[in-house]
């Protein structure tokens, strides 16, 4: 089982950037495709970026491609993938949360059946 905790929420004006980061523990593979997604208030749950840590092969949600960025952290390649946002926009609002999963794909990306999820982070863009 896998156990995962995001961080690097808070409150950023519109333009500002923010790091949010997923660490894993527990039995923790090499391999994993991890996605961040985000979630507002009446609204479903949406994948926003992925990302193939044994490939580092990522994929994107249109709305936010070129600003985001999803990569796995340097210090702890293994455990933590990153999620850079730049240039945020008050709709960037959201809780933005992660899920991994570590078995077979054939593409990682937002199809997948992600089976372990974090609590999520809250993002504020406001002035």
């Amino acid at each position: 089982q896998v156990q995962l905790m995001e961080s690097g929420g808070g409150l950023v004006q519109p333009g500002g950037s923010l790091r949010l980061s997923c660490v894993a523990s527990g039995f923790v593979d090499a391999r994993r495709c991890v996605a961040w997604f985000r979630q507002t208030p009446g609204k479903e749950r949406e994948a926003i970026a992925t990302i193939d840590t044994g490939l580092d092969y990522t994929e994107y949600h249109s709305d936010i491609e070129g600003r985001f960025s999803i990569s796995r952290d340097n210090a702890s390649p293994k455990s933590t993938v990153n999620l850079h946002m730049n240039s945020l926009k008050i709709e960037d609002t959201a809780t933005y949360i992660c899920a991994s999963y570590q078995g077979l794909w054939i593409r990682c990306g937002p199809s997948i059946q992600f089976d372990s999820w974090g609590p999520g982070t809250q993002v504020t863009v406001s002035s």
